[in-house]
């Protein structure tokens, strides 16, 4: 079992047992802000179901149906999680507008307490894992797994302190004040994750990876890598995708242009956390990139070098050679 799926099978684990606990809570207190909370364990148990088949897809190898390889159904598992925190989220401030009008009793409140407070404490610490693990490993579905069991967990610590205040001030609207407050809560975690699934299917420039990308460039470049530019980065689950344009001298042969296309890859592809993908397309230099080529004793110099063009996130990703002078 990779790490992946034994990091998304403790999630699963954990989101179905503090799910049970959660509901136990519920029926003793019969508390509607309890109720808030056990009913966002629902969506973390399927969403974990749904993360896990994701994992397993994206780990696939490429195949002639899928030439770019599985990660993005990553981005469609992220999707699915944050439409479901969303949805709970409106059936939560649905209940919590109904019972206004029509309360119901309160009881047992410490013993709900107890039980809330032990999964939010679970919650917590499984989450930060999780975090922790998906971001070093590249994985945008653990991470948002990790980041939805934080976001309950800190809810749930919200629940305790308003039942707190409702049982040592005597106010039992603060239990469907709470649950409003939590639902609107969970409705805007759920609409972060639902903008960045979205952001990951129609493409969306990833400005980390670009970063990421330049960093290396910039510390390893060579003398006759004279000039990058048009250069796009797309993280497909642990895959990530470079599209650039390198400037070579033009009196290179095909011979030697292939070899340093393959150095190029090489290079990053030792550097980068992530396996990459690259397609890139060579350009001959011409004499306007003269002022910034570093290549010693070039047999058609026209100009003398001037100055070296650092690349960043800003120039190296417009579709031009950097010919104006600074």
């Amino acid at each position: 079992m990779s790490r992946q799926m034994r990091l998304v099978t403790l999630s699963l684990v954990t989101g179905i047992v503090l799910m049970l606990i959660k509901f136990i809570a519920y029926f003793i207190t019969g508390s509607n802000a309890i109720f808030s909370d056990a009913a966002e364990s629902i969506v973390n148990v399927v969403a974990s179901g749904f993360a896990y088949y994701s994992i397993y897809l994206a780990s696939q190898p490429k195949d002639e149906n899928h030439p770019y390889g599985h990660g993005k159904v990553e981005f469609f598992s992220v999707f699915v999680e944050g439409g479901m925190i969303f949805i709970a989220g409106s059936v939560i401030l649905i209940k919590s507008i109904y019972n206004i009008f029509f309360p119901e009793p309160i009881e047992n409140v410490e013993e709900g307490m107890y039980l809330i407070l032990v999964t939010s404490l679970v919650n917590l610490g499984v989450g930060f894992y999780l975090m922790k693990r998906g971001r070093s490993l590249r994985s945008l579905t653990i991470e948002a797994d990790g980041k939805h069991l934080q976001v309950d967990a800190i809810s749930s610590f919200g629940l305790i302190v308003g039942l707190l205040i409702m049982k040592f001030a005597k106010l039992p609207w603060v239990d469907i004040a709470l649950s409003i407050c939590l639902g609107k809560f969970i409705l805007y975690s759920g609409y972060k994750l639902l903008r960045k699934s979205i952001s990951g299917l129609m493409d969306e420039s990833d400005q980390e990876a670009i970063e990421e990308v330049v960093t290396e460039l910039n510390k390893h470049r060579k003398a006759d890598w004279i000039d990058v530019h048009n250069l796009r980065v797309q993280r497909y689950g642990q895959e990530m995708h470079i599209d650039c344009h390198l400037t070579l001298p033009n009196y290179y042969d095909l011979n030697q242009v292939h070899d340093r296309i393959s150095e190029f890859d090489e290079i990053l592809n030792n550097q980068l956390e992530s396996k990459s993908e690259f397609f890139i397309h060579a350009d001959p230099c011409m004499p306007e990139c003269c002022h910034y080529c570093q290549v010693k004793n070039c047999p058609i110099r026209s100009e003398e070098f001037k100055q070296l063009i650092e690349w960043n996130s800003s120039n190296i990703t417009k579709n031009m050679k950097h010919f104006r002078k600074s």
